[in-house]
């Protein structure tokens, strides 16, 4: 900071702590999971949220190990980003790329490997 920003920050009596205080860090994978996916993917990831009645396509079963490996981390990570469309798969799943940084995203399909408990081909 500079000298002239330091004496008008201290002028008005805040502290040099206040302007160099971090940006919140950033939520968990998990805390993700609960905010944006378990409407539709259910809290267990099995495919039953709550708006699965209202839904003509049922949602994936994350904890399913044969179909989750089946998937590369590149295509989930596309599908969370760009949404069901970007892989020819339901317009129902939505695109969180705007809403979500690629950190995060990348950390949500290591959370869906926890879930399914598999690895991409295994």
């Amino acid at each position: 900071m500079n000298r002239i920003a330091y004496r008008l920050v201290c002028g008005l009596g805040l502290s040099a702590a206040l302007i160099a205080t971090p940006a919140l860090a950033k939520e968990s994978a998990a805390d993700n999971y609960r905010t944006y996916c378990v409407q539709c993917h259910g809290a267990q990831g099995n495919g039953k949220g709550i708006n699965v009645r209202d839904m003509s396509v049922l949602p994936r079963d994350h904890t399913d190990a044969k179909e989750m490996g089946a998937r590369s981390d590149a295509d989930i990570f596309k599908v969370i980003k760009q949404g069901g469309v970007a892989l020819n798969k339901s317009a129902l799943m939505p695109a969180w790329g705007d809403i979500l940084s690629d950190d995060e995203i990348n950390d949500l399909v290591q959370h869906l490997r926890t879930l399914c408990k598999c690895s991409y081909g295994k």
